[in-house]
């Protein structure tokens, strides 16, 4: 005997945006950067392609294990000097761990938990994402006039701005 579909339960799955955001902060906790903890996935189709999050390169010691963050003992403002760091952020890590794993990406949706740098926006763009759900601002506008005049979709999301059961 086939058991009818619960319509009622349904509505109260999150909406995707709402559904990978919060798997970014899952992702953000596996940071280990000591001043801002940022995750993000690649998504096309509504499937992961990858996953990221800032921190050193794989088998360097983190700023926790060397005493400290780098940037912090400079006095280096958030988003200024980027490369003075010794860690990557989450949008490379990820388009990185796609290339790593032979992920092809195309016209993927990246969605982290913080507006990507300008860094990470020319990367974004170059690896074919046509979408970027964030959440936190960055310093950068820089960034923002590229990604628009790629024409690249940037959202801001907000929790408070979701609905269930959409999508």
């Amino acid at each position: 005997m086939a058991m009818a579909t619960d319509t009622a339960n349904q509505d109260l799955r999150p909406p995707w945006d709402a559904y990978f955001m919060e798997i970014c902060h899952v992702v953000a906790k596996r940071s280990t950067c000591l001043r801002r903890q940022v995750g993000a996935i690649l998504v096309a189709d509504r499937r992961i392609l990858a996953t990221g999050y800032n921190g050193a390169p794989k088998g360097l010691p983190h700023c926790a294990e060397l005493g400290g963050c780098y940037r912090e003992k400079l006095g280096i403002p958030s988003g200024e000097r980027q490369e003075l760091c010794r860690g990557l952020h989450a949008e490379q890590n990820a388009i990185i761990q796609a290339a790593v794993h032979g992920v092809r990406l195309v016209d993927v949706t990246c969605y982290s938990t913080i507006q990507p740098c300008v860094t990470c926006a020319k990367m974004l763009i170059n690896a074919d994402v046509r979408r970027i759900v964030f959440e936190g601002d960055y310093p950068d506008e820089l960034a923002l006039a590229l990604l628009n005049e790629a024409g690249v979709e940037l959202v801001q999301w907000r929790a408070e701005n979701e609905v269930s059961g959409q999508s």
